[in-house]
């Protein structure tokens, strides 16, 4: 699980420890992540499921896409499909993806790179291995979450953003034991290089065996983790998670988490996906690729989907 790694975490800037009146987040609940097929046929893990709206807000859908090794010819993505109303986010850990959509949008999204694309009022996009993946075959991990729009903003201009994996800002736990890769948001008094409408953080963080981190995190967002590897603990009487489960947290002011110690033929590391919201607190009415706020504005996204009034795909990328 490459993503963007560093030998030395000493020469980052280190995340300070929580100060005496800083509140650690305490767990909620834990669920597990049922495994299904997305697209063409690639596994994935429903980080979301059986969790409600109200948990969520604003975020809509999950996926921890793979991890995968596959043989030569295996490698599947998505046919063209439409969104309205959300922005989509594709991180790939592992592996490469290629992106097209109907405003020439595109590209490669590589190791530990980030394809954020905002739907708004609509859009046709297309996301699949490419050639030389595909004949190769290899190693495919990623995470594709949704992030919601408010009314104001369902039908904003379409948008795409590459954040390359050199653009993701990189801070050490104050232990030095923990990678934070934060790709959008303020973490820690620092940015992300992700531009979101809907006021989120998003972070991957890696800890070393027996690593503790204690991570900054805005009261006014909800707080979620999930666990890409590993195991560990997490809130702040150490509830244990490990791979493919999700914590809820409360409220308060920083989050805790820590990997196991190394032992029992365990590397130990736990890989972490910290993910945040300011609430929308909108009615959520969702069906296939589209989330609105009603159902009367779902058949609408229907009816222009069909009419051609959310873009055409481009000549010869069929």
């Amino acid at each position: 699980m490459p993503a963007v790694t560093v030998e030395d975490l000493t020469t980052l800037a280190r995340i300070e420890p929580p100060g005496p009146t800083s509140r650690p987040r305490p767990v909620l609940t834990v669920s597990t992540a049922p495994r299904g097929l997305e697209g063409e046929g690639f596994p994935v893990r429903r980080a979301f499921h059986g969790l409600s709206m109200a948990e969520l807000d604003p975020f809509v859908h999950m996926d921890q896409m793979g991890e995968v090794l596959y043989a030569p010819g295996e490698p599947k993505g998505t046919p063209w499909h439409p969104h309205r109303g959300f922005e989509t986010v594709t991180y790939m850990i592992d592996g490469t993806f290629q992106h097209r959509d109907s405003i020439g949008g595109g590209g490669l999204i590589e190791n530990g790179g980030t394809q954020w694309m905002t739907a708004g009022a609509g859009i046709l996009h297309i996301e699949r291995p490419p050639e030389a993946l595909v004949a190769s075959g290899g190693l495919f991990h990623g995470v594709q979450l949704w992030v919601n729009l408010p009314s104001r903003d369902k039908m904003v201009d379409p948008r795409y953003q590459d954040i390359t994996p050199g653009a993701v800002t990189l801070l050490a736990s104050s232990d030095t034991g923990a990678l934070v890769r934060v790709i959008a948001g303020s973490v820690a008094g620092v940015d992300g290089p992700g531009t979101t409408h809907t006021p989120i953080a998003l972070v991957h963080a890696t800890l070393a065996a027996g690593a503790r981190l204690e991570l900054p995190w805005d009261p006014s967002y909800n707080a979620l983790v999930y666990v890409l590897a590993g195991s560990g603990t997490v809130g702040a009487d150490g509830v244990a998670i490990t791979e493919g489960q999700l914590a809820v947290l409360g409220a308060g002011d920083h989050l805790v988490a820590a990997a196991v110690p190394r032992g029992d033929g365990r590397s130990g590391t736990l890989e972490l996906l910290v993910l945040g919201g300011r609430p929308i607190r909108e009615p959520v009415a969702t069906y296939g690729p589209f989330v609105m706020n009603t159902r009367a504005e779902l058949a609408q996204a229907f009816e222009d989907y069909e009419a051609g009034r959310l873009g055409t795909i481009p000549p010869g990328e069929r």
